[in-house]
């Protein structure tokens, strides 16, 4: 298997030399920068699998930065850590809500950090490797482009397929329709955002079975998770 590709976005000199350091040495291949700007052009040039973004850096700031990153159908599904000083709870709820999958704030521990890019990493690598994804009951083959729920095969139209592969990869976050209308369909779509509604209707009723319990959650005012 492929090392996992980290792009890792910090201004600390020394921190950043120390976590290149690491991470290289538990086998990622890594990417290092401290400016948010030559970060944005890393990443269209190679699509990372991971990033480690600083709120604080030179150019273009870490939240802006994720913002971008988002924003484009090429980086959308990437997983981004964010690491800040702010310890407000505002503050950790923007970087959140601007696209983060986790905020780590300093001074923190290297070892803890690796431990959550290694849990993200578990989690996403079947599908960089083309290997089945399973989140609870159910199992997606993204080689066979089948999907099943216990030992069923299910059938899924081509958007509902999108949809589901997309919620997998990322088992629990928070998804809102804009980012869902992103992911799937792509940025720039002139899909309007209740067709999302729709096929979430179309892929619960796809994957429903009786006694099993509904793994698409309806989060209020926010948007849609799915979980185990």
């Amino acid at each position: 298997m492929t090392a996992a590709k980290l792009l890792l976005v910090e201004d600390d000199p020394a921190l950043l030399e120390l976590l290149e350091y690491r991470f290289q040495n538990e086998g990622y291949d890594v990417r290092a920068t401290p400016d948010g700007d030559e970060a944005l052009v890393m990443a269209a040039e190679d699509v990372p699998d991971l990033v480690i973004l600083d709120w604080m850096v030179d150019g273009t700031s870490g939240i802006e930065v994720c913002r971008r990153l988002r924003r484009d159908k090429t980086t959308a599904h990437v997983p981004i850590i964010m690491l800040t000083a702010r310890e407000a709870e505002d503050d950790r709820i923007r970087g959140l809500d601007t696209g983060a999958d986790d905020y780590i704030t300093k001074p923190f521990s290297p070892r803890e950090l690796m431990a959550r890019v290694g849990a993200v990493m578990r989690r996403i690598r079947p599908a960089l490797a083309g290997e089945t994804i399973e989140v609870g009951d159910i199992a997606l083959d993204p080689v066979a482009h089948k999907v099943t729920r216990r030992s069923k095969t299910l059938q899924l139209g081509p958007t509902e397929y999108r949809l589901l592969k997309f919620f997998m990869e990322s088992p629990g976050r928070v998804f809102s329709r804009t980012q869902l209308l992103d992911g799937v369909w792509g940025t720039g779509s002139d899909i309007e955002l209740r067709t999302v509604d729709v096929h979430i209707r179309r892929l619960r009723k796809a994957i429903e079975m009786p006694n099993a319990k509904d793994p698409i959650r309806t989060v209020r005012s926010a948007g849609y998770a799915f979980e185990s």
